[in-house]
């Protein structure tokens, strides 16, 4: 569907259509990805990669004697945080098949618009995946979340994910100036604007990663010791909860299609009266306007809840996947960021 693949993977020679995946490309990519996982931000990444004379996807490309699009830049290692941001959003790192990411409202108006996630045609599976989805999605969380650092210029690696028992408000990271760790704190954001309306919630950081970190140990060695019982009661729980959306989704649906259907009717009908003239001219264009305005819509509607039916029907697959990491994490001792983002 694309003359220029992303970067990351080479069209395969006996099928064009087909993307394989270029390895040292890809390996790029798994690293912007675990930086990300990592807490680091986009110009923070693209300043590692610069530091590390790592060629941007247009020299890289260039170098391999690939078309781009793009003109050979001067500096052959100048990443820049854009660069970085189009590949952690990039979904087709997924294995899959993206389409219809971009519109324009008419013939006259050129300019193209992004489509919103929910009305793109996403396929499945389409070739081999660089990026796990997990990984994949809890980086579009992170990217949404801001870290905020302290006036001596440290963050904590759970800054955006520490939340008010009580109100719900994130709480805000806090370091003392003396440069002593063991005083940074965590301390929620609507009792320093409003005490009022929240009381006082405190944390240090150090007993923060301490409860965590023995939180994760016993869930993994839970796991670990009765795999086949967490297993089973995890596929019935989600079982529980998928089928109840399920039948909401598929509810919806058929509505959905079957109105589709009707509006196909609708427009051989309005067609054949306006040939016939029993239907005017004007009347005939407002009509088709608006039916062909609510199918584009039923259409985009019924791609989003195939793709909601999809993945409530491979809930199995992410139980298998936590199983993995609680394998990949046995024994462990100290929290890291990646190990935090992958497991909470």
């Amino acid at each position: 569907m694309t003359v220029n693949v992303p970067y990351g993977y080479v069209k395969d020679p006996e099928n064009p259509k087909h993307w394989l995946i270029d390895p040292e490309a890809a390996q790029v990519v798994r690293r912007i990805f675990q930086m990300c996982m990592e807490g680091r931000g986009p110009q923070q990444i693209a300043n590692q990669l610069k530091a590390d004379k790592v060629l941007t996807p247009t020299a890289y490309k260039k170098q391999q004697g690939r078309s781009t699009p793009h003109p050979n830049p001067e500096n052959h290692n100048g990443w820049c945080d854009s660069s970085v941001v189009n590949i952690l959003e990039r979904r087709e790192y997924t294995g899959c098949t993206v389409n219809f990411k971009t519109y324009t409202n008419s013939i006259w108006d050129k300019k193209q618009r992004e489509t919103p996630i929910e009305k793109q045609a996403v396929f499945l599976d389409t070739h081999e995946r660089i990026i796990e989805d997990d990984v994949f999605e809890k980086v579009q969380v992170i990217r949404q979340q801001r870290h905020r650092m302290t006036r001596t210029g440290r963050s904590s690696i759970f800054s955006g994910l520490v939340y008010c028992a009580d109100c719900g408000s994130k709480m805000q990271y806090g370091s003392s100036n003396n440069g002593n760790f063991a005083q940074d704190f965590f301390d929620c954001s609507l009792h320093k604007k409003h005490r009022e309306k929240c009381g006082g919630h405190f944390i240090r950081v150090k007993v923060l990663e301490q409860l965590v970190l023995k939180h994760m140990q016993m869930v993994m060695g839970y796991i670990l010791r009765h795999e086949d019982y967490f297993r089973t009661a995890m596929e019935q729980q989600m079982k529980l909860e998928s089928a109840e959306k399920l039948q909401i989704i598929r509810k919806q649906l058929s509505r959905d299609e079957k109105r589709i259907t009707e509006l196909k009717r609708l427009f051989i009908k309005i067609y054949e009266d306006n040939a016939s003239g029993r239907l005017s001219d004007e009347r005939f264009d407002m009509l088709s306007q608006s039916y062909e305005a609510e199918q584009k819509q039923l259409e985009a509607e019924v791609i989003a809840l195939r793709q909601d039916i999809e993945v409530q029907e491979r809930q199995n697959e992410n139980i298998e996947k936590f199983i993995q990491k609680a394998h990949k994490y046995v024994g462990i001792e100290t929290l890291d960021p990646y190990a935090l983002r992958e497991l909470v």
